[in-house]
């Protein structure tokens, strides 16, 4: 059942049309101008005073061609599997049967995997024509020269850097003293001063106080902290919000949780109705597209697969698309040492080898990278048990480190690895020096203090 209610249904969902896919397609096209500056530190030469320029209706064109491509092959797939598609807004009327456009459907069990929504805080101004979610910023008419993004999560920091990278100036503003809150410590340090090297316009520790009309298509935007800064668009990536409401749960006795809005699921992801479960962000469990699948497919299983299956939410890799990306799979500093009671920590930063030539950018492109291992003398000594790393390809290498991490991948092991040269990859296996060790009373200590 595809739902139109809150926004634009369509095959895919969140993900296909107004998320990881259309926003990948627009960072791929943000790098050019860079390439373009990094092209003449190799010797590549233009006219005197060339600067790329992007025909944004063209761009925009684009991406909405690919996007219904995909719709596309949703649409085969699900009909080459006889699988009926009911477009609407479905509510659940008893424990084994949705009805939707006035038609009432009965199944032995009902799956809710309605995703979640952007919202957006209730501040005045913020109904005001060109204030946006990230679903709007993908389908922008125009261009904006100047943009407010108020957030500090992936979203913001992603839709910063494309935005950025096409030419229009960025405020990131974000009421925290780093971005990326729940990642590891040194990776929102790093980043930070990434986003600042490359030009964004960063506004750390504020919080958004009003937005007012201020004429000929421009937004004034105020902080709390007294910032003023006359837009073309606020976009606000501060939150999402599971899609539970006006879909019958409570009714038929379903527990969703009152303050969020998720809806509480067993390690099965069963609800409290037998026969109802629920997949995805609406369980707001760990809200990632892959992630969603890897519960449907374990759901399946324990459904009709005669096996029992739980989802498995450690060691998820993950990536940020910012500029440069973030790679993550495991735990951070701080909670690696409190499951395993102490960590050696492992980080390597350095100038990528592409930026060692004269392309004026390597202060924008500084790699980090980071290992955690399990002490010597506690339980699962050596294994590896986080890595994170702020670098180009980033994402691409993080899924193969996923795979070593699952498989239980010790530090002896990234040691006894033999390196591609000449790869950033190749510091996993070159990490000898240990940077610091941190125990579990070190983070309690810590966090005692805060």
């Amino acid at each position: 059942l595809v739902s139109s209610k809150h926004s634009a249904g369509g095959l895919g969902g969140t993900c296909v049309i107004r998320g990881c896919v259309p926003k990948k397609l627009f960072i791929y096209g943000s790098h050019l101008p860079e390439d373009v500056k990094d092209a003449m530190g190799y010797g590549w030469q233009f006219p005197r005073g060339f600067a790329p320029t992007v025909d944004w209706p063209k761009l925009l064109g684009a991406k909405n061609s690919e996007v219904r491509r995909l719709n596309g092959i949703y649409r085969n797939m699900l009909d080459g599997a006889n699988v009926d598609v009911l477009e609407g807004y479905a509510r659940i009327v008893d424990p084994h049967t949705v009805e939707v456009n006035g038609k009432r459907i009965t199944s032995k069990y009902i799956c809710v995997a309605t995703g979640g929504r952007a919202i957006v805080p209730q501040i005045p101004g913020s109904d005001l024509p060109g204030v946006l979610t990230s679903d709007e910023a993908l389908a922008l008419p125009k261009r904006p020269d100047k943009i407010v993004i108020v957030g500090g999560g992936y979203i913001a920091v992603e839709f910063a850097c494309f935005f950025h990278g096409y030419g229009s100036e960025v405020h990131l503003v974000f009421r925290a003293e780093e971005p990326l809150r729940g990642f590891d410590e040194d990776v929102r340090t790093h980043l930070h001063q990434l986003l600042k090297a490359k030009g964004i316009h960063v506004h750390a520790g504020h919080s958004p106080e009003s937005i007012t009309d201020a004429g000929r298509n421009k937004l004034l935007f105020k902080t709390k902290q007294g910032a003023s800064l006359t837009v073309d668009n606020v976009m606000f990536a501060t939150g999402r919000k599971p899609n539970s409401a006006d879909l019958g749960l409570e009714q038929v006795g379903v527990k969703v949780d009152a303050r969020s809005g998720k809806i509480l699921v067993d390690e099965y992801s069963k609800t409290s109705v037998d026969s109802i479960y629920a997949i995805g962000d609406v369980t707001d469990r760990m809200n990632l597209t892959p992630v969603a699948l890897m519960e449907g497919v374990a759901m399946s299983k324990t459904l009709f697969g005669g096996v029992k299956t739980r989802p498995d939410h450690d060691n998820v890799p993950s990536a940020v698309f910012s500029q440069p990306p973030i790679g993550s799979c495991g735990l951070t500093e701080a909670d690696a040492a409190v499951k395993y009671g102490s960590v050696d920590v492992y980080i390597s930063k350095f100038k990528p080898l592409k930026h060692t030539m004269p392309t004026g950018r390597g202060d924008q492109e500084q790699v980090l990278m980071k290992l955690l291992a399990v002490s010597d003398g506690f339980a699962e000594a050596g294994r590896v048990v986080g890595v994170h790393m702020v670098a180009a390809d980033a994402g691409e290498m993080v899924q193969g480190l996923g795979i070593a991490m699952k498989a239980g991948a010790t530090k002896t092991h990234f040691d006894g690895t033999v390196g591609v040269h000449p790869t950033s990859a190749e510091e996993w296996c070159t990490m000898r020096t240990k940077a610091r060790t941190t125990t579990a009373a070190d983070v309690n200590s810590a966090r005692a203090r805060l």
